[in-house]
């Protein structure tokens, strides 16, 4: 059976992100805001809860739980992304970086509402 589209690729770009945090913590501890404590920790639950919402976006029997998980996971990065801003003060690529990162979570969120409605 296909996935969705919305599903598909919410379900590919959590689990490569969620991978990614658990192989590569240092990529994304500076992204923690120091105020949350011990970024390690972040990285690795974040890493967890992302490959976890993957396995649900991808299995059709909890897709639509996979696409609110993705939501409020999604709407949880909100801190990084607005430290992500924070640390890129006088260094243009990172505030370039900072700048997409943040907008994108607009369209994602909206799909994995899209998803978790089972439209």
């Amino acid at each position: 059976m296909r996935l969705p589209a919305p599903a598909t690729w919410l379900a590919a770009a959590l689990g490569g992100s969620g991978v990614l945090h658990l192989v590569r913590p240092r990529t994304y501890q500076w992204l923690v805001p120091p105020e949350l404590g011990d970024a390690r920790a972040w990285v690795f639950g974040s890493g967890v809860a992302e490959v976890g919402t993957a396995a649900l976006l991808a299995a059709p029997a909890t897709r639509r739980a996979g696409g609110w998980a993705a939501a409020g996971l999604l709407a949880s990065f909100l801190p990084a992304h607005l430290h992500h801003f924070r640390v890129a003060r006088g260094r243009p690529a990172l505030l370039a970086a900072a700048a997409v990162r943040l907008p994108l979570q607009a369209p994602m969120i909206a799909a994995a509402l899209r998803v978790a409605r089972g439209r």
